[in-house]
């Protein structure tokens, strides 16, 4: 049993190895890729190696997402929209993006976890994944498309979307339906 242990081991050992060849002439974009959140060195190379580093086969971000199988299911009978099923897209790309919006998703004060949170109380956990996957797909070709870094938005990015006044309303009216009595001043 040991042996087999230690076998497995080297087998393992040499197609690590293997991998680091192969994958050395993509260093620089597994190293940008890593920087998400969520993403690992090994999600970077399984992501590129699934999709390559040249997006000109994508005309848009929407393409490389329904390619992959991570874009919105849509469905649609006698004029009324249902949720749809993803299509089926590439297994390994959707495995790997789906390990990376877990741990997107866990990360502290990100963009990623701030959409996870967002969706997951309407729709449920594994359909805020695969939104968060469709997040950092996206953000990979923007990434390989303008070759730049990536750019968190912020865990605030959801709640500066709105007007300060319309977002005071929105709480006030909020505090309203719980019972409570507010005055709300503006401080300078």
């Amino acid at each position: 049993m040991i042996d087999r242990i230690d076998a497995v081991t080297a087998t393992v050992t040499t197609l690590t190895a293997r991998i680091g060849q192969e994958i050395a002439p993509l260093q620089a974009e597994v190293e940008r890729l890593s920087t998400i959140p969520g993403v690992g060195t090994h999600h970077a190379q399984v992501i590129l190696a699934e999709i390559g580093a040249d997006m000109s086969r994508f005309p848009t971000a929407a393409h490389l997402a329904s390619w992959a199988g991570v874009c919105p299911g849509n469905h649609e009978s006698a004029g009324k929209h249902g949720a749809g099923t993803t299509r089926k897209g590439d297994s390994w790309l959707r495995d790997t993006l789906g390990e990376a919006a877990a741990a997107g998703s866990r990360t502290k004060n990100t963009y990623l976890q701030a959409r996870y949170r967002r969706i997951v109380t309407r729709r449920g956990k594994k359909r805020a994944l695969v939104a968060v996957g469709h997040s950092i797909l996206t953000a990979i070709w923007h990434m390989l498309t303008n070759d730049s870094d990536y750019q968190d938005l912020g865990a605030g990015h959801y709640l500066n979307r709105l007007a300060p006044a319309r977002q005071a309303r929105r709480l006030v009216n909020q505090l309203h339906q719980l019972g409570y009595q507010t005055v709300v001043t503006q401080t300078q």
